[in-house]
């Protein structure tokens, strides 16, 4: 299980210092959203912020969900700044292969989002170009939204699409995580968990603790 905590939870005046407490709870792993404010109608941290974490923190992995059109424009950047997975909306872009094959090209695992209005199966003609699949559980946008009904349902069948293809890509859930859900998510097949204020912010013992406490409840599932 990877706890990818996401940063736009983050109070914005006290983000540096959030950061440091989910470092302190065994985070590893960071989701990082960009939004363009046309893609999704929420403008979200420019792409400086991989850089100052990447600088601070060398050895954290971060995970950058471009919500936004045309996310070819962001890749060099996002290399430069030291980004180590990249995954962009399908319907934001007419050339997926080539996107996703210039992502991988630049050493960065390349992913695609996959939203709750859109089809599991859409992603079979570039299955094979995969490193991860961005499950999300709300419509994009915004953080705090319910984890959407059918989700667990719609997980199941990627997963199930993911043993026919013979396929290894890892599947990460987005949006309105909570612990029972996370419960089911892994045991229906998930790697990533994608948490936010129902998991480990706004917790009443603090982000550290919150974190602790969410890996191990976590790593009992079997």
């Amino acid at each position: 299980m990877i706890n990818a905590p996401s940063i736009a939870n983050c109070e914005l005046l006290n983000i540096g210092k959030q950061i440091d407490e989910l470092i302190a709870g065994n985070v590893t792993f960071l989701h990082i959203d960009l939004m363009d404010g046309n893609y999704v109608p929420n403008l979200l941290f420019p792409t400086s912020i991989v850089k100052a974490i990447k600088t601070k923190y060398p050895n954290i992995i971060t995970d950058v969900h471009l919500m936004v059109n045309n996310p070819d424009n962001y890749i060099d950047l996002l290399k430069k700044y030291g980004a180590d997975y990249v995954s962009f909306h399908i319907d934001s872009t007419s050339f997926v292969i080539r996107l996703l094959t210039k992502i991988r090209n630049k050493g960065m695992k390349a992913g695609v989002v996959i939203n709750p209005s859109q089809r599991i199966d859409i992603i079979e003609p570039f299955i094979h170009y995969l490193d991860y699949v961005v499950l999300m559980t709300v419509e994009p946008g915004f953080a705090g939204q319910k984890f959407m009904e059918g989700s667990l349902e719609r997980l199941d069948e990627l997963n199930n699409l993911r043993e026919k293809t013979n396929t290894n890509f890892l599947i990460s859930i987005d949006g309105g995580i909570d612990c029972p859900n996370s419960i089911e998510s892994l045991k229906r097949g998930a790697e990533i968990l994608v948490t936010g204020i129902y998991t480990v912010f706004n917790q009443p013992d603090g982000l550290t603790n919150a974190c602790i406490r969410f890996e191990k409840e976590m790593n009992r599932i079997k």
